[in-house]
């Protein structure tokens, strides 16, 4: 049994910021690994994109001085992906390649980069999927994992409608025969699961950060107070995802609510050029 905890949109800031100026979010993070401290031993310790808010080095060193020395006193490596708020040069200075690849005892967790510059949405290049497609040619003793931040499973609100992955059909191709059992992804802030084929399991782990409410009136976007993780187990026979939430005071409290014309508006700036 090879034990990924899974995190996801951490948004760090830099030193005394707020994350929409209401989230202390490098608390939220020490919070979340501090009650998860008696997990037991984990294989890896997965950050799928959106480490950072604000893109600065110094929000990176506190994404590796928070998740390394936790992942390390639970047996485990660190793996961390680019998100749509993450910028490749500062995320590269402090966390290494945004693709990589890492053998955690037998599993291949191969890390994709979904980021498009100075947009919210999610893309795979034919360069990238090539590269995929060249990693997974050759079996790993127990199988793969993808890390990628775009989920390639349907968006929930429109807001993530507007910012999702643009082809997922291309990525899920790229894996077509492969060993990959599982995709991990993030960018929802809320927990899904499905099973797109035979043998592979697509997962999008809850926002550590906060947590969207999915069931606002259509066009609308709710973010509420939250944190959790996923834990997933991989065995020679099954994927298993436990949905870990994290209590904390003011559990559900609204954070901020989105209008119509608002979420309209950042997919006009974020999403894909018209």
């Amino acid at each position: 049994m090879t034990r990924i905890l899974h995190l996801s949109d951490t948004h760090l800031m830099a030193a005394g910021a707020l994350h929409q100026g209401l989230v202390d979010t490098t608390a939220a993070l020490g919070h979340v690994l501090e009650s998860l401290h008696g997990i037991g031993p984990l294989d890896a310790v997965v950050v799928s994109g959106d480490v950072s808010d604000d893109g600065t080095v110094a929000s990176y060193e506190t994404a590796r001085d928070l998740v390394g020395p936790f992942a390390r006193s639970h047996g485990a490596v660190p793996v961390f992906a680019m998100g749509n708020h993450d910028l490749p040069a500062e995320f590269t200075q402090v966390l290494g390649p945004t693709r990589s690849v890492h053998d955690v005892d037998g599993l291949r967790i191969v890390v994709l980069d979904s980021s498009v510059p100075a947009c919210g949405y999610g893309f795979l290049d034919e360069g990238q999927l090539e590269w995929l497609r060249s990693v997974l040619a050759t079996p790993a003793a127990k199988g793969s994992v993808v890390v990628v931040h775009h989920s390639p499973l349907p968006a929930p609100t429109v807001l993530h409608e507007g910012l999702k992955l643009q082809n997922p059909a291309d990525l899920l191709a790229a894996l077509a025969g492969s060993d990959v059992r599982a995709v991990l992804s993030g960018h929802y802030h809320h927990p899904f699961a499905a099973t797109l084929r035979s043998g592979l399991t697509a997962l999008v782990a809850p926002g550590v950060a906060n947590r969207c409410d999915v069931l606002v009136a259509r066009g609308r976007e709710r973010i509420v107070r939250g944190h959790g993780a996923l834990l997933v187990e991989v065995s020679p026979d099954a994927v298993h995802a436990t949905v870990l939430s994290v209590p904390s005071p003011g559990d559900g409290t609204e954070l901020f609510v989105l209008d119509e014309a608002t979420v309209e508006a950042i997919v006009a700036k974020e999403g894909v050029p018209a």
